[in-house]
This record gives C-alpha cells, structure tokens and sequence, in this order.
C-alpha cells in the first residue's frame, strides 16, 4: 500500500523508522535526484552522530561559481537568472569544502568532469564501473533506499508518475528487487511539478513507490546546463563525425560543445546540402573518401543514446530523427526489408499473414497484437471466437477473400502506433530543451521512449531485437587521449584519479563489434594546452585505459579521421599520426619506430604535415562569417553583453596561467582605463568602486575588454 505525504520531514520520519538509522540511499545520476528529499536526510543524519548514511549514486550537479571575485561578480546574477530556484546538495558543498561528516559516505560512479581531481573523498569513494552495473552495483552495496524526483499527471483516481529524466537506473533496481522479493528495499518517489512527464516506459503507477511525496518544498527549478560555444576546431571533429552517419541508421551523441557540432551538421547536411558538400570536401582538402556520407535524411535517423540531449531534440524538431523503430522482432525485420512501411493498408495483413506472425484463422492473440501496433483500429475486438466491429461480428477467416475484404474494410488502422524515433536513458540540458519537452505534441512526445540503461547500453537479452533496431549505428563518443596503437583514456589520468568515468562508453564501443554494421566513433582534440604549455592528445601509451585497443576503430581529430579497424599496429600507427597536431608528428613518429612498432624508413607524407591551427582557421573561417557556422547553433542563455565579458574573463584567465603574460596584462593596467561602455561596469558591479583592492580588479577587467 502505498503511503502518500504532503511533507518531505514527515516522509523523512518513516524512512527511519522503517529501515532503521543506517541508511544505503541510491538516487539517480542528473537532475532525477529528490534535492530537497536529500538535503533534509542528509542533514537529520548529520545532526545524529548514531546514525549512518551511504548514498551511492552519480553527477551530482550543483550551480556553477566562480574562482575569483571578478568572476563571481559575473557568475552570481547569471546563475540566479538561469538557475532560479535549484537547490544545490548539501553534501556536495560539504564534500567539495571536505567537511563530510564521519557517518555520511558518498560514493559516486561519475564524476562532474575533471572537478574533484584534488579531492581526496570523492576519489577515494569513486565506484568505478560500466553504467549498464550501476543497478547490480547498488545491490551489493546493500542499498536499502530507492529515492527518485518523479513528474506528475492527473490526481486521484487517475494520478500517474513518470520517471522522466531517469529511468535509466530505477527500473533495471526494480526489476531486480521483484526477482527477489526477500529484498527489503524502500521506494520514495519525490514528486517536482516543473519535471516534463514522459510517458511509454517512464510512465509508472504510484504503486510501484512505497512512499510518495507531494510538498512544495520539492519542486524546483531543473538544473540547466547553458549551451556552450562552438569553436571551429569542435566544428571540424562535428563535421568528419557528421559525414559517417548513414541515411536510415542509429545515432548516440553526447551533451557539449562537440555533441552541438555534431548535430548542427547533420542539420546542415539535410537543409542546406549544398554548402554542407562543399565545407566537408574542403576538410578533405578535396580528396574523394571512401564510405563518406553527404546526402539528405531520406529516411531519416533513430536515435539511442543513455543520454538524451539538446542535439537530439533539435534534429527532432528538424524531421532528422524520425526513423520509428517497434518493440517486435519479426515487425522490426519486415519493415526494414521494405515488406511492411508505416501505412497500414490490406498489404499490411497479406504480409503479417503470408511471413506467419499471425494466423490464417486469427486468435485472440493475434489481435491483440494486431492492436497494439495501430494494425487494427480501436473498435475490433475480440469477443468469442470472432472479430466485434461496429457493424456486428465477423470472421476472423483471413484465408477466405471475401472476408478478408471485409476485415480489411473495418478493422484496419492507418498507421503503425507504439512507434519510438529516440530511446534515451537520462536527459540532460539547458532551459529551453526542457521547456521544450513540456511543450511538445502528444504524438511527438509519445515516440520519444526514455527507457532503462540494460536496454539502451547494451544488446545482451534482446540481441535479435536490438540488432533488427540499431542498424547502421554510430556510436559518437568523446575520449581525452588516444595511443598510437589505439587504445583511448576517456576517464582517468595516468595518476589513477578519476576525471569523470567510464560512463556508459565502454559498452558503446564493445556493442559496435558486436552488431553487424556498426561503428564506435571517439572523437577528441589533437592537442590541448595546460598550465601554458601545448600537449598531444595523442600519445605513444598512457597509465590508464578506458578502451583497450583491441577495440580501436575510428577516431576523429579536427584534422580528420583516421579508421583503425583490421588495420595492423603499424598501419594504425600510420592513420593516427596522419590526424595529429603537426607539432607532435615527429616525435611521436620517433617513439614508434625506437619500440619497432614501424619501418625505420617510414615518412609521413608531405601532404599530411599541415595539421596545424592556421590551416583549420583558414579552411573554416569563411564559412563561420557566411553564418553556416555559428558560435551558438542552438541559442545561448548569455545575453550580448555577457559573451563580450566572458570574452574579457577568459582571456583574464589565460594570462593568469602564464606569469609573464600576467605581468603585462597587470602593468598595462594601472595606466589607465581608457573608454569603455558602462553598461558593462554596471553588470560586474564595478561602476563605483572604492578601494584599492577593487580599482584594480575593474582596471584588470577593463584592460581584456578589448
């Protein structure tokens, strides 16, 4: 039975007492954690050195702030204005300023990218395993409490939840919990009003929740993350990756800059064929590539990815994502053998008829199935032993033309129904993409399937299904470091700590070699610069591996792409230095050939040898003043006015990094401001300053705005 509370502290109350003062909390990764819900548990077990609490979860998200005072005087009122009402974690804020107390443990398997390097708690607490684990995981660590931020419909009688965001976890742990009923684990469904509701399998009975919560206090503004810029070296990596994506196949992006590239040229592609030809066979530097991909979504694509982002929903609202794939084998098959499309019509029943999924005399099975897919309308039924349509009854004889005819004439629907054109595991993304999903037709909304990761991130238990549904995949990945010999490091450094994890890549990759047609794709910038100092990101080996390399198949720089699969450790070698940072080419040309990995004549051809900054500007730079490239394809939170101090912010920052740019950055500051626009005073406020502390920080903000 279910308990319903219309306070978080009274449900807080029960949990105790109903699982007793050691708490094994497991809660979503994103934004489907219960924040008001956490915070007030975390606190009561904070104030009660006798009780314990172990929350195990993953990205816990918390608004952004800045590193210095300039940068919180500009950080503070944008992130009031996008933010809103986000609660940020108690035990985040505590963790990060390491006051964790003794009797809270936070284990999490994915960390915020590359913010709790210096933090000993939260590398020493990290759980490294495969997303498609998370939900086995959680078990063995003896979780006794499943909290979850649901979304709402209806009251009452007719109250419905959604898991919306996340499904991903919750289901695979419920799944498990219902195989061993012995399990004493209880559920909380935490109900926030400003959560879009997902319907197909996040929809979910308030039944299957032991307690539900409807206080105010839980809802809350969604965190929401602002699009970031787009540089034109993210768009040359999104343009290669664009070009391998096949008309009519299945596509997995991820969330940022590259996954913006990503989508916005294959938008390009379809609307504007012409300009998107000529760009990309300019990246090629006019050379014809085997296996490209130009033309226009015929088709049109499926999209399946743990991660639901922006992108997909803008190749949604574009007509590109809308391959519709069935959650029936044989159905499956049959429409991508081109017997079946998705007009129902007297074909439609010959075929189903003549392959043998349904029977010449149908049963009430077949009907039922005939239902379900919109084959027949929703005036037949069955009703003892025959077919009940409006008219009266009829045979259900298919084998019989006469009545064939008539079944035809009543029964049928006109289009396929329980279509999915995106399954996803969690979203994540800024304001408008949420309030998108809000505003979204129920039709449109109803193909969108947010479904459980051990579906989405792996084939294993549905391998026919699976295989019939993800062809011609690309899975598009983001990795850090790739080796000569194709191995990739995408979460951890060669020190063993955890930059963010391993996520659900792993199994992205590995599924690529197991279905027929696919191909993994990790992409990554050939270079990097830290602390001042220019870095490859592509290496001869490194200390950790998220990719062993006998997994290798493509990989993409901003200087093209280099395809690893079933090429030897030499011709691998050979294709990876064809796609680095000129500047590294040659010592790492050297490394090879010292390990014998590579004839000691061996020479990288003249051609390849200009994979520098320079020729991508120049190769792109038209296209970006011609508008086909813009910084933000997708919109940004910042206004006008923001982007030209963000500029001045940033390249504050870079001289920060380098002493003797900082210097002079310093110096040519303390001789004058020189003319620069209030209104840009008046949102860092600094139009009135009066200390010597703060002349100083305005003459240093000052002297970057140019």
């Amino acid at each position: 039975m279910t308990r319903y509370f219309s306070q978080i502290e009274a449900c807080i109350d029960q949990v105790i007492a109903h699982v007793g003062p050691h708490i094994v909390l497991g809660i979503p990764l994103g934004i489907g954690k219960p924040n008001p819900f956490v915070n007030a548990l975390y606190r009561r077990v904070k104030a009660h050195p006798a009780y314990s609490l172990r929350i195990i979860t993953a990205l816990s998200l918390e608004k952004p702030k800045g590193h210095s005072e300039l940068e919180n005087r500009f950080v503070g009122p944008f992130v009031e204005r996008v933010f809103g009402d986000y609660p940020d974690l108690d035990y985040v804020m505590d963790r990060r300023a390491g006051q964790l107390p003794p009797n809270v443990e936070v284990l999490e398997f994915f960390l915020k990218t590359g913010d709790y390097l210096d933090n000993p708690d939260a590398q020493q607490n990290y759980l490294y395993s495969n997303y498609t684990h998370v939900a086995r995981d959680m078990m063995l660590q003896n979780v006794n409490v499943l909290a979850q931020e649901v979304a709402v419909e209806g009251s009452g009688d007719t109250l419905m939840l959604s898991l919306s965001s996340n499904p991903d976890v919750t289901l695979d742990v419920m799944d498990m919990l219902a195989a061993e009923p012995s399990r004493q684990v209880l559920t909380v469904a935490v109900i926030n009003h400003k959560l879009p509701f997902m319907p197909n399998e996040a929809r979910i009975h308030p039944d299957r929740f032991e307690f539900v919560v409807d206080d105010p206090a839980g809802t809350h503004d969604l965190f929401a993350p602002p699009n970031m810029k787009v540089s034109l070296q993210d768009y040359a990596i999104g343009l290669y990756a664009s070009s391998l994506v096949k008309d009519g196949g299945t596509l997995q992006i991820g969330i940022g800059s590259l996954g913006d590239a990503i989508a916005h040229s294959l938008i390009l592609r379809d609307q504007q064929n012409d300009s998107y030809c000529r760009i990309v066979q300019q990246l090629y530097d006019g050379k014809p590539q085997q296996g490209i991909e130009l033309g226009r979504f015929e088709q049109g694509l499926y999209g399946c990815s743990e991660m639901f982002v922006n992108g997909f929903m803008k190749l949604i609202d574009a007509g590109i994502v809308r391959r519709q794939v069935f959650d029936d084998v044989d159905l499956q098959r049959l429409i991508n053998q081109g017997k079946l499309s998705q007009t129902v019509s007297p074909a439609t029943l010959a075929v189903l008829r003549d392959e043998g999924i349904i029977q010449n005399q149908l049963t009430e099975r077949d009907v039922a199935w005939l239902k379900h897919f919109g084959i027949f309308n929703d005036q037949t039924s069955w009703h003892d032993g025959s077919l009940s349509v409006p008219i009266g009854r009829l045979s259900g004889n298919l084998a019989h033309p006469a009545n064939f005819d008539k079944i035809c004439q009543y029964c049928l629907g006109s289009q396929l129904k329980q279509g999915i054109f995106m399954h996803g595991g969690f979203f994540l993304g800024p304001r408008d993409f949420y309030q998108r999903l809000r505003d979204l037709d129920a039709d449109t909304l109803g193909h969108i399937g947010m479904s459980r990761i051990s579906f989405i991130n792996r084939i294993f238990g549905h391998e026919e299904l699976v295989g019939a549904q993800r062809r011609d995949a690309r899975f598009i990945n983001t990795t850090m470091l790739v080796t000569l010999l194709g191995a990739a490091s995408s979460d951890s450094l060669e020190s063993g700590q955890v930059v963010s994890g391993v996520g659900g890549q792993y199994n992205f990759v590995a599924m690529a070699h197991l279905l027929p047609d696919a191909r993994s794709i990790l992409m990554l910038r050939a270079s990097r610069t830290r602390h001042g100092k220019l870095m490859s990101n592509i290496v001869w080996n490194y200390g950790q591996t998220t990719i062993p390399r006998h997994l290798r198949d493509i990989v993409i720089t901003e200087y093209g792409l280099a395809d690893l699969r079933g090429q030897s450790d030499s011709e691998c070698i050979k294709r990876l230095l064809a796609v680095a940072d000129s500047r590294f080419q040659a010592p790492l040309l050297a490394q090879a050939k010292k390990n014998g990995k590579i004839a000691h004549d061996y020479e990288i051809p003249e051609s390849q040898q200009h994979n520098l900054p320079d020729t991508l500007e120049s190769r792109l730079r038209p296209w970006r003043q011609q508008g086909l490239l813009p910084d933000f394809p997708f919109g940004t939170d910042f206004t006008d006015d923001e982007l030209v101090i963000v500029k001045a912010l940033r390249k504050l920052k870079a001289a920060t990094e380098n002493p003797l740019e900082l210097v002079g950055t310093v110096v040519k500051s303390l001789f004058g401001e020189g003319d620069v626009p209030e209104k840009y005073l008046e949102r860092m406020g600094l139009e009135e300053v009066d200390s010597l502390k703060l002349r100083l920080i305005r003459r240093l903000f000052v002297g970057n705005l140019g």
